[in-house]
């Protein structure tokens, strides 16, 4: 069972198993995956609860932004779980849960609030698609990222090839994509995927310290302009393309090479 934000003690940070939701005096809601365990991978429990933050969220006019990030200072995501995942045998299986989460991307990718991806350690797979759906990615010094998808023979399945094209150059999100290596949070900087890489002090108070002239703008401000680039993306088919993108994923998820794939990285892990 999930809540509403309606619901949530936010002053007291109320714990909602797999996140922990915390609203701040200045309107910001702290979304924290809460799997250490799994390092923080993404599961549909988690699923669920993004996807009622978000649309609660969308709906409460006083809240200016959102901040996700994981637990613990090892891994922001691990991607989806693949544990559970590794169950879905067929494209029509994969597509479900693939599509499930494009569809909660999509949505947090065109919330009309400034969103963050406070990226506290190594972020994988699906946890650059989450990433990449945010506005801003900041990044602990040192810490890893990789979109690795191909390496268990599949693409990105939840839009992020689309979504990171809108993001950065071409010939960069190729390179990412295609290569499947892990990059440093300070590569990311360069090729400008990340907006700034933190040290390793305190990371929330830098993440205020970087929204801080953000959240001076009134609320409504916020989300006018946050509109244009929605109107740009809705007019450029945004949705339909992640789709796309997600089935062509769904016909590679079913395949043998990648059920190996997936099985021989779960012995090794």
């Amino acid at each position: 069972m999930f809540f509403s934000i309606s619901l949530y003690k936010w002053g007291e940070g109320t714990r909602v198993e797999k996140l922990i939701i915390n609203k701040d005096d200045n309107g910001v809601v702290w979304a924290t995956i809460n799997r250490l365990a799994k390092r923080n991978a993404i599961d549909y429990d988690v699923m669920n609860k993004l996807e009622t933050l978000i649309n609660d969220v969308r709906e409460t006019v006083d809240i200016k932004a959102i901040v996700i990030t994981g637990a613990g200072d090892k891994a922001f995501c691990s991607g989806g779980d693949l544990s559970v995942f590794h169950q879905l045998k067929t494209k029509r299986e994969a597509y479900e849960m693939l599509s499930k989460m494009g569809e909660i991307l999509y949505s947090l990718q065109t919330l009309p609030k400034p969103t963050v991806a406070l990226l506290n350690g190594f972020a994988i797979g699906g946890g650059c698609e989450l990433a990449t759906a945010c506005d801003f990615r900041l990044a602990k010094q040192g810490s890893k990222l990789g979109f690795i998808q191909s390496k268990l023979a599949i693409t990105t399945g939840w839009g992020g090839a689309t979504l990171l094209n809108e993001k950065i150059p071409y010939d960069k999100a190729l390179q990412l994509l295609m290569t499947a290596k892990m990059i440093s949070a300070e590569k990311a900087y360069e090729i400008g995927f990340v907006n700034e890489v933190l040290d390793n002090q305190d990371l929330v108070k830098q993440c205020k310290e970087f929204l801080k002239p953000i959240l001076e703008a009134d609320v409504h401000v916020l989300s006018s302009y946050k509109q244009v680039l929605i109107n740009k993306w809705k007019a450029h088919h945004l949705k339909e393309r992640m789709f796309a993108e997600i089935e062509q994923c769904a016909s590679l998820w079913a395949r043998d090479e990648h059920h190996h794939a997936v099985e021989a990285f779960l012995n090794n892990n």
